[in-house]
């Protein structure tokens, strides 16, 4: 079946009892059973749910897995991979990723005793320097928030793979219609479901695919003992948006080309980053394994002062000053006060991220549109 197919109809059976085509919200905490133990299949909801079922059968199905578990959060469906540790275990990690992930590592559950090695993941070497007989697991992103750093996945698998590591991929940048980490040796994928998998910004919520069954299990133990399940309706909304992923992705690379490529040649622009530019370091590998390029830039002005951007960031009109991403309307952020505020700021000015960087999540607006608003943005900026 093609994908684009199966974003329509992945996880989605007409309702038995009814007919109806979309699958219903059932908003039960608990479920009736004929006798202790003898029940349809669900006893209590946080266990399971049969709207959250749908959705997790249409998670496997798009990313091209077998298994689907969705979260409460795309930082619950992380701390999940994380419980399957125990002090004393390390993993290895981007230097450059998502502030909230950082967060997480560092300030929870580093004081169990779990080990994290920050390194330039774009160089395996760099990866490969850091293996020794504790380390239990590899943490990427690709692209990478907000540098947009492309991680070798195929190359990651290897290491991994050679040394008993589990591989968890963050695919939220790249979304299923643009990356498939299952398919190029990755033995997890971790989705903040809130971003494109939703699309419509209106919902908080995570996801986790595999496709071995014994860590499948391991890890709905932990969702099923920890609790951070999303309500039906949450998962009602995701299984809508899913519907329009395919065709959705399709206007962010379209639009998000248009925009890169529009600042590249802007002469106030210092540097954009991209991964669809030839010239990009990850180029090569960013065209092998993902289809198109997405809709998630960063760059910098030349005139490269914080005031300069803060104007920026609070000049736009289509483009909306807020943190997230992968919503059908465009964002402008600033990574270094909101999304990654949690990161020292010795340590991203170290990994490359300054205080002047900006992120675009670029909506499905017309481009035309959105490449006026920022031009005027810019202007305004530089011209004080």
């Amino acid at each position: 079946m093609k994908k684009s197919t199966q974003y329509i109809h992945a996880g989605a059976h007409p309702d038995p009892s009814t007919g109806a085509i979309m699958t219903p919200i059932y908003q039960t905490s608990t479920y009736v059973q004929e006798a202790p133990g003898v029940n349809k299949g669900f006893e209590y909801a946080r266990s399971q749910n049969p709207t959250r079922q749908a959705l997790e059968e249409a998670l496997a199905i798009i990313e091209d897995g077998k298994y689907g578990l969705a979260f409460s959060s795309g930082v619950a469906a992380t701390d999940a991979v994380i419980k399957l540790l125990k002090p004393g275990d390390e993993v290895i990690c981007a230097n450059d990723m998502y502030g909230g992930t950082y967060r997480l590592f560092s300030k929870i559950f580093q004081k169990f005793g779990i080990v994290f090695h920050y390194v330039d993941m774009t160089e395996l070497n760099n990866v490969v320097a850091c293996v020794n007989t504790h380390t239990k697991l590899i943490w990427a992103e690709t692209p990478t928030n907000p540098l947009m750093n492309i991680c070798d996945i195929r190359g990651l698998a290897t290491i991994a793979k050679n040394n008993g590591i589990l591989l968890c991929v963050d695919n939220t940048f790249a979304s299923p219609a643009l990356q498939n980490p299952l398919t190029l040796g990755a033995d997890i994928v971790m989705h903040s479901a809130t971003k494109y998998l939703s699309g419509h910004s209106d919902v908080i919520q995570g996801a986790l695919i595999m496709n071995d069954k014994a860590l499948r299990d391991e890890l709905y133990f932990i969702q099923k003992s920890c609790g951070a399940v999303p309500g039906p309706m949450d998962c009602f909304l995701v299984l809508r948006g899913i519907k329009t992923l395919g065709i959705r992705m399709e206007r962010h690379s379209q639009n998000g080309a248009k925009i890169a490529h529009f600042l590249k040649a802007h002469p106030a622009i210092q540097k954009v980053y991209w991964p669809g530019f030839a010239d990009h370091p990850g180029h090569a590998i960013a065209k092998d394994q993902m289809k198109d390029f997405g809709g998630m830039i960063s760059f910098e002005l030349k005139n490269d002062t914080i005031e300069t951007a803060r104007k920026l960031l609070s000049s736009t009109h289509l483009f909306s000053l807020a943190e997230s991403l992968g919503g059908v309307e465009s964002l402008i952020n600033h990574p270094a006060s909101m999304t990654h505020a949690s990161i020292p700021r010795e340590e991203r000015i170290k990994n490359g991220l300054s205080d002047t960087l900006i992120r675009l999540s670029v909506g499905i607006e017309d481009a035309d549109d959105l490449i006026a608003d920022l031009d005027h943005a810019i202007q305004s900026a530089v011209q004080g």
